[in-house]
Parts: C-alpha cells; sequence; structure tokens
C-alpha cells in the first residue's frame, strides 16, 4: 500500500445502502404515475414494470450499464402503451431522481474522504447514476467515473482503465476500494489495480475468489490501512 497514489471508489453501497434508496424511489415513481397518469397503474404492475426493464436490457445489450437509459426507455413505452405519449418521460425522470438521490451517507465518510483527498487522487467509480452534487458529496472527488459515460460496467477492464487514467497514477498506484466482491475487488484485480473489500455486514469472503489486498469494515477504516492520520 505504500505506492498508492490513487483511490477509486464505488458508491453505491460503499458509501451509503443503495437497496432502500430505490425501493422508495420506485415506490414514489409508480404512485405519481398512478395519481397523474392512471391508465399506466391499471395496466402494468409494479413487477410489470420491472419485467419491461429487463426485456429493454435484453433488447438493448450495449445500454444494458446505462440506468438511466433503461428507465427512461421503460417509461416512454408504458405511456405510449397507455395512451399517453411519452412526453411525461422528463418529468418522471425527475421524480424518480430526486428520491434516488436522497440517500443517507454512511457518517464515516466525509471525515475519511475528506483526509484522504489531501493525499491521494481520489476518483469515484460507479455502475449507477448517483447525482454526487444532488447528494452533497461531489467535493469530496478529484473525479467521477460512470458505467453510463464511458459505455461499460464493473466488473469491465475499461471502466477501471478510465478510472485509472483519471487517476493519473499507473494501475499498480491505484486502489480500488468497494463492495462487492466480483464486480470491485476481482473487476480491479483484473485490471492490475490494488483492492480493498469494504464488508460493513462481517460476510465471508467466496472462497472461489482471490482474496482482495485489504478488508476493511467500512471507508473510515482506510485511514489506519493507509496509515494516514485523520485530519
Amino acid at each position: 500500500m505504500q505506492d498508492i497514489r490513487t483511490i477509486t471508489l464505488d458508491l453505491d453501497d460503499t458509501l451509503w445502502a443503495i437497496h432502500p434508496v430505490i425501493e422508495r424511489a420506485e415506490r414514489r415513481l409508480y404512485d405519481w404515475l398512478g395519481d397523474n397518469y392512471p391508465r399506466i397503474t391499471a395496466m402494468f404492475s409494479a413487477k410489470d414494470v420491472f419485467k419491461l426493464r429487463e426485456n429493454i436490457a435484453v433488447e438493448y445489450p450495449g445500454k444494458s450499464h446505462d440506468f438511466t437509459f433503461l428507465r427512461r426507455a421503460v417509461l416512454g413505452r408504458l405511456g405510449v402503451a397507455a395512451g399517453y405519449g411519452d412526453g411525461l418521460v422528463d418529468t418522471a425522470m425527475a421524480v424518480f431522481s430526486a428520491m434516488r438521490n436522497d440517500v443517507d451517507v454512511f457518517p464515516e465518510v466525509r471525515p475519511a474522504l475528506n483526509t484522504l483527498r489531501q493525499s491521494y487522487c481520489v476518483v469515484a467509480v460507479t455502475n449507477g447514476n448517483a447525482d454526487l452534487d444532488r447528494i452533497g458529496i461531489r467535493d469530496l472527488f478529484h473525479q467521477v467515473i460512470s458505467a453510463a459515460a464511458v459505455g461499460a460496467a464493473k466488473p469491465s477492464r475499461h471502466i477501471f482503465d478510465m478510472a485509472v487514467q483519471a487517476g493519473g497514477a499507473d494501475a499498480d498506484q491505484t486502489l480500488h476500494v468497494g463492495d462487492h466482491p466480483e464486480a470491485d475487488v476481482i473487476g480491479a484485480r483484473k485490471a492490475g489495480l490494488k483492492s480493498v473489500w469494504v464488508n460493513r455486514n462481517g460476510d465471508d469472503w467466496p472462497d472461489h475468489l482471490q482474496r482482495p489486498d485489504g478488508i476493511v469494515r467500512d471507508v473510515g477504516e482506510l485511514l489506519s490501512l493507509l496509515g494516514v492520520a485523520e485530519r
């Protein structure tokens, strides 16, 4: 860990819990559609909407990494099918986005990243579509790399290559930190990065996978792992 110059960080389930956020956002959007476009919810259950999104991801394999594209496509098709047209898409996405970016950042995140960015180039690397300005933590990152922007999702090597390039150091001087054993740890390792697994729940590491370079319970533990004094 002595040669690390860049730290790349996953967002969802590393800096905040994402599943309750998405569930709440999808429920709010479905309720909003029922209030404003009732023929949609009369024709499509929430499960139907989810299935439609899966079908569109199969239909557009080159866009399966772009969650915003998939949601917009779903909303457009729902509107057309119910006789409303696709003019509702922008407003509906705004409803969803407001809830999707209403996250509870884990309490150690801001102080830890504020310290780390003083010594390292800190880059967000996400498969999701979080708006860091809206969440209020964009200032903690020097760069942001998203799957939608680069056209590939973790564990693809391409997104890690883009993150390394953004950080300005070599791959072996770059440390990726994330919660997912395969998408984060193994994906980073295959791209030549070092890796740290964030294991908040005390899970066992999968036996069939090569172990990460380090394991922490939360992002705050990176400071002691890297020998950085908290500021």
